[in-house]
């Protein structure tokens, strides 16, 4: 049985111009699992996400697959099979829904698969409102439908590996649960999935594995059953929303 993690990050140190915002992190998920990265506004969350896609420089070293790519571009990373959904979700607004997944569909396209448009066809199963908005503008959409379609775009590659920057940002509490709904079917579909996200309790409720990050390093780590439990992310992160819920 293979037991090589699909990622593995080892001492990662990232930031901007000479502010170091990631102080060393570890972490790791296998093949299939969902690990989630917790913690506050400007723990380096984000910079996180931003530097194992490559579109931030980092030191360390970052293993996807077994192989070494903290020296590979963005374009190169795309191509291995990894996807980045941002927090500002950066669609093409005044393009069709359609023509967004198009444009996610990329990868396959170089990989020369002939079938890479039969994509949509799962990506408008999973999200059937997409389908009936197929050819409206992106930009008219809600903001759920956007997130939707964002998570569309980047499965049009048939990632092995995608990455959620907070996709429960600015959503009300209805589309939050959906859109989570969604991140457990993915599961399902075999895909890794690394969550950044400042919603705990959703995102340790769907998660295998949780890395609660304070000012730039891991502060603790476990099973994500174990650490909604844990009366330090309880008191932190939970407390709120518990005396809300």
């Amino acid at each position: 049985m293979n037991t090589t993690p699909m990622l593995k990050v080892s001492d990662l140190r990232a930031g901007y111009g000479k502010a170091e915002v990631l102080h060393g992190l570890s972490l790791e998920a296998t093949k299939g699992s969902v690990i989630t990265v917790i913690g506050p506004n400007g723990a380096g969350k984000s910079t996180f996400l931003n530097t194992l896609m490559g579109l931030l420089p980092g030191k360390g070293r970052i293993d996807f697959e077994g192989q070494a790519i903290e020296e590979l571009t963005l374009e190169e990373r795309v191509m291995l099979g990894i996807a980045l959904v941002p927090e500002k979700r950066e669609l093409f607004g005044t393009m069709s829904v359609e023509d967004n997944l198009v444009l996610g569909g990329y990868r396959q396209m170089r990989l020369g698969n002939a079938q890479w448009r039969s994509r949509l066809d799962d990506v408008y199963s999973l999200f059937p409102r997409l389908k009936e908005r197929r050819v409206q503008e992106a930009g008219t959409l809600s903001g759920g439908e956007r997130q939707m379609l964002a998570v569309g775009r980047s499965l049009m590659s048939a990632p092995k590996m995608l990455m959620l920057d907070e996709p429960s940002l600015g959503l009300a509490p209805l589309i939050v649960k959906e859109i989570f709904s969604i991140i457990e079917t993915l599961r399902q579909t075999g895909v890794t999935i690394v969550l950044v996200e400042q919603n705990a309790r959703a995102a340790l409720a769907v998660a295998d594995q949780g890395y609660v990050l304070e000012m730039g390093e891991i502060g603790l780590h476990g099973p994500a059953a174990d650490l909604a439990q844990d009366p330090r992310v309880i008191d932190t992160y939970l407390g709120a929303a518990k005396k809300a819920a």
